[in-house]
């Protein structure tokens, strides 16, 4: 067999070279293209290909290969279901040099299963998990983009020898044995991708890579803020209910919730800052078994809502001052009561707080109840 070498300018790039490509790999063939990490070779998922590309390489054949995807809405596609952290960290780092394992629910495994086509479940699915990369690099995209069937693409590499970055390093290992490689010069970190396992529980990093463990909590940090008027007494109240609801839900202390990767606050429009909660709202709160009495009130500010993945106002003009100060938070800024003001107790009797946290607390555990953890 030869190869055909095509060298790409990735700032003026052959489209017809690109489709042919494409073609090879739905065709069977095996084609080495560049990423932001390592040259690939894509492989069409299908039994005969993966055959093919288990061969070349040197690698066994019960060793799972990477999903590659265009577009991160295409993950949809093979992760029905995708927590609030899992999200967050598509939003952060995707396109870009990250691997994600996903774990799948039972529920999920049985509706791809009927879904897909067995050869293709069978070989991208492995103990109820799938691993998914989306590139950051136009000719890998663009390649993605334009196959008809599921891709992966291992590092341009015989197993157990260092990864291809450039692509004569490819045509030194692999000359008359893939049927293209597409040239665009060294790739932009010349390091594989990290890979990272999320579920639940946490994020395990599987290999390291570009990003850093560090990084990935970072970037997977998923932040609820509660706004009211003077940040003394809804919105604290709020902060604590929610993060016992959700602390129950992830089932662990309240104190090791950031570090499972959420962060709960509040914030007060009207600007006072170190002021404690009122005593009725810490004793509403004591009821619950909450303790809020180390509050202390703080500032809205602009920071605060764009660092934030939702935030809940406790009345209209509340949610009109967040969009004011913040456009772009129009789509994650909601009323916590379902479209319902929650009036404001300061001022009144204890019983009135106590209803005001009855309600508080069950608009929170709808809300808890609707985020996918």
């Amino acid at each position: 067999m030869e190869t055909k070498v095509i060298k790409l300018d990735a700032g003026n790039i052959d489209a017809s070279a690109i489709k042919d490509a494409a073609k090879v790999i739905d065709a069977g063939g095996l084609v080495a293209f560049p990423t932001e990490t390592v040259y690939g070779i894509g492989c069409r998922v299908s039994n005969d290909s993966l055959t093919k590309l288990n061969n070349l390489k040197g690698r066994p054949a019960d060793k799972y290969y990477t999903l590659h995807i265009a577009n991160t809405s295409d993950v949809s596609r093979y992760v029905p279901t995708i927590g609030l952290r899992a999200n967050k960290l598509i939003k952060n780092a995707w396109p870009g040099p990250l691997t994600i394992v996903f774990e799948l629910g039972d529920r999920d495994i049985v509706q791809q299963k009927a879904k897909l086509p067995r050869d293709v479940f069978d070989n991208l699915y492995r103990d109820s998990s799938i691993g998914i990369r989306c590139p950051d690099n136009v000719i890998a995209s663009m390649l993605l983009s334009q196959t008809t069937y599921p891709v992966v693409a291992p590092s341009a590499n015989i197993s157990g020898q260092s990864p291809a970055v450039e692509a004569k390093q490819v045509i030194e290992q692999f000359s008359g044995q893939l049927d293209m490689v597409l040239d665009a010069g060294p790739c932009k970190y010349a390091k594989s991708s990290t890979v990272a396992k999320i579920s639940k529980t946490g994020i395990e990093v599987l290999r390291q890579g570009v990003y850093s463990e560090s990084q990935l909590l970072e970037m997977a940090q998923v932040t609820v803020l509660f706004v009211c008027t003077g940040n003394s007494c809804r919105s604290p109240m709020a902060e604590g209910l929610f993060k016992k609801h959700l602390a129950e839900k992830l089932g662990c202390p309240i104190d090791r919730l950031v570090e499972k990767g959420y962060t709960v606050t509040s914030a007060g429009t009207l600007g006072i800052v170190g002021f404690p909660a009122s005593d009725e709202a810490v004793e509403a709160c004591a009821a619950k078994g909450i303790d809020i009495s180390g509050h202390r009130s703080r500032a809205l500010t602009i920071h605060l809502i764009e660092q934030s993945d939702f935030v809940f106002a406790m009345t209209r003009g509340h949610r009109d001052t967040v969009v004011e100060i913040s456009p772009g938070a129009a789509k994650k800024c909601s009323l916590l009561d379902d479209g319902v003001d929650v009036p404001d107790p300061i001022g009144q009797s204890q019983a009135v707080y106590d209803n005001c946290v009855e309600r508080i607390d069950k608009a929170i555990g709808k809300r808890i109840e609707e985020m996918v953890i």
